[in-house]
């Protein structure tokens, strides 16, 4: 481990010098890319510095443990490795984690796609709970949500509602939310009282680069049609809703939020990039496209991540057994316990397999 620390600081070190030569100055995409890569050095070189300073200061205060010293200085000396070793080891464990190779996904912005599944009116009605809860999670992150498309039912739910989650780090984050999320409670218009099950699926899709993804727009079929609402209700009597239909995949994007026909081509192509770089990366990491399929499933009750129980208050996290009595607190966005503790779960996991390598 510590060799390979050693690198990334040498590899530090040449980025500086590298930042100031006035032909990589010159060159933006050089320089862009070479800031990039510091920075996501950054905090790993400088834990490990920290992590050698201590060391040395171990190495001294042991040395003079060697020394004649009275018995007061000796306790004092002690009372200093035994501090000095545990921020040592608090360090290496820091260091094991900051190795852990990252995500290139994580510091993209999202599109999330929420749709009621099992369970009619009450699977809609959830699936508005779900957006509204991150929609609240993301205010408190400092990010700023943005409706492409959005089904509604009768009721005030959704069939379907997908959006983009734009700030740094918001996949890092919400790459857990994938899968089938289960609700029980009593439905509004159930006059007997009985607990329903319904399920609302959730897919978060990183936001693709132009660069990372080549789409040749002779692929691309535009339709237009006049945006409606609810039971086919004119909204807009002018074509402003955009329909792209990507050829060589099949994969199909509607966008009737803006009044504008320009901006919903705009937001449309965003999905439409976010799910081709999607398919791409499925082909080609089977892994991905396994641990994707068997997370998300088809939405059946029996298929879920977490369940939100009313009655009860209860949240239950199923992958790592964490269960919480806070329900509305969780409702309104207050996800960073639920998101930490997946966080940590999946660092151990990784930090396993790197040592049993």
């Amino acid at each position: 481990m510590l060799d390979r620390l050693q690198s990334l600081e040498d590899r530090y070190e040449k980025l500086n010098q590298l930042l100031s030569d006035p032909e990589v100055i010159s060159d933006t995409k050089k320089l862009r890319e070479y800031s990039k890569e510091q920075s996501d050095l950054e905090e790993t070189v400088q834990t490990f510095r920290q992590y050698k300073d201590v060391e040395d200061q171990l190495k001294d205060a042991k040395e003079m443990l060697e020394e004649k010293l009275d018995n007061d200085m000796k306790e004092m000396v002690r009372l200093e490795i035994n501090e000095l070793e545990e921020e040592r080891d608090s360090l290496e464990e820091k260091l094991k984690v900051l190795l852990i190779p990252k995500d290139p996904n994580d510091d993209k912005n999202v599109i999330v796609e929420i749709r009621g599944a099992a369970g009619g009116d009450e699977a809609a009605l959830f699936a508005g709970d779900l957006f509204k809860m991150y929609s609240r999670y993301a205010e408190s992150q400092g990010w700023k949500t943005e409706v492409i498309e959005a089904s509604p039912n009768e009721v005030g739910g959704y069939k379907e509602i997908i959006f983009m989650i734009n700030g740094n780090g918001a996949y890092s984050k919400l790459k857990y939310e994938n899968g089938a999320h289960r609700v029980q409670r009593v439905p509004e218009t159930e006059s007997g009282g009985r607990i329903h099950t319904s399920t609302a699926t959730v897919a978060v899709l990183p936001e693709a680069e132009e660069v990372e993804v080549d789409i040749n727009e002779k692929d691309i079929r535009v339709d237009t049609f006049a945006s409606s609402g609810p039971g086919g209700q004119s909204v807009n009597t002018t074509m402003s809703a955009v329909r792209l239909t990507h050829i060589p995949t099949g994969i199909v994007v509607s966008c009737q939020d803006e009044k504008s026909q320009i901006k919903n081509k705009e937001k449309a192509m965003k999905v439409l990039r976010a799910r081709i770089y999607d398919k791409f990366q499925k082909e080609a990491q089977e892994e991905y496209a396994a641990n994707r399929k068997s997370a998300v499933g088809t939405g059946d009750r029996s298929e879920r991540i977490r369940t939100y129980n009313f009655p009860q208050s209860r949240v239950t996290d199923h992958r790592i057994g964490l269960t919480l009595q806070k329900l509305d607190q969780i409702l309104e966005g207050k996800l960073d316990e639920i998101i930490n503790a997946l966080i940590v779960e999946e660092q151990a996991k990784l930090i396993e397999q790197a040592e049993a390598q």
